[in-house]
């Protein structure tokens, strides 16, 4: 008969994993919006003929020259058809639901904005066609998506897996947007590269603390440098398009 005790096994502690916010405000709001303005659109367009929201908000390089800057940001609330509408929302909610609750809800309205704005910047830089959708800030939250993963990979099983899934999604897209026509290349890499300046000196960087209670992850970046980021990156890409706007570049 043994009498010795089995050996005891330490309970792993509690790990809690802090988020920002835990219902998806802003990409909820973002959609609606988004669907209210294409029904606009659409009633508009069978009313007058004309889609009035799309000639007064897409992104026309001519109009923007003339000084009509809302339209770096407005076409991303703007779209032209059913199927581009009902893609775009759900890429929005798939992947913005998630980063929302990690971000919180300001800072990811910072995130959002700031991929549709830099999407417009660069299409209006690069391409004369007109152009409008939120593909623009949804290729921003990819880069985020990427960021995020990768500043955090410590804590994910497969991060790098991860990182190449992204990859290869934002390849994919942008093939099929240089054998499609129609389709804003120049505004996705804007959006990426908006997303990405914004994710890589603001995005959450989760840091473990150890509490009474167990081991708690908590976002280590500061809102105040959240607007600093914000700022800085605005203030970037829009002294490009200033730049086109006052003939400093072609």
């Amino acid at each position: 008969m043994n009498t010795n005790p089995p050996p005891l096994t330490p309970t792993p502690p509690a790990v809690f994993w802090h988020l920002r916010s835990r219902t998806p405000t802003v990409t909820i709001a973002m959609i609606v919006v988004c669907i209210f303005i294409y029904i606009g659109q659409m009633v508009s367009l069978a009313i007058t003929g004309y889609d009035i929201p799309a000639l007064y908000a897409s992104k026309i390089n001519p109009l923007i020259l003339q000084g009509q800057i809302w339209r770096l940001i407005t076409p991303m609330f703007l779209h032209g058809s059913i199927t581009h509408v009902a893609f775009n929302m759900y890429a929005l909610y798939s992947i913005g639901r998630q980063l929302e609750q990690q971000y919180g809800h300001l800072r990811y309205a910072m995130l959002l904005l700031l991929g549709g704005l830099a999407g417009n910047v660069f299409s209006f830089l690069f391409t004369t066609a007109p152009s409008y959708g939120a593909s623009t800030a949804v290729f921003g939250l990819v880069a985020a998506e990427g960021v995020f993963i990768f500043q955090n990979r410590r804590l994910f099983r497969n991060p790098f897996g991860m990182i190449m899934n992204t990859l290869t999604i934002v390849a994919i897209n942008l093939l099929i947007g240089v054998s499609s026509s129609g389709i804003d290349n120049w505004g996705h890499l804007g959006g990426l590269l908006g997303g990405l300046m914004f994710a890589a000196f603001a995005g959450p960087i989760l840091k473990p603390e150890m509490h009474l209670d167990g081991l708690h992850l908590i976002n280590s970046i500061s809102d105040d440098r959240a607007w600093i980021v914000s700022f800085l990156t605005a203030v970037c890409f829009l002294s490009l398009a200033f730049a086109k706007i006052f003939g400093l570049i072609q």
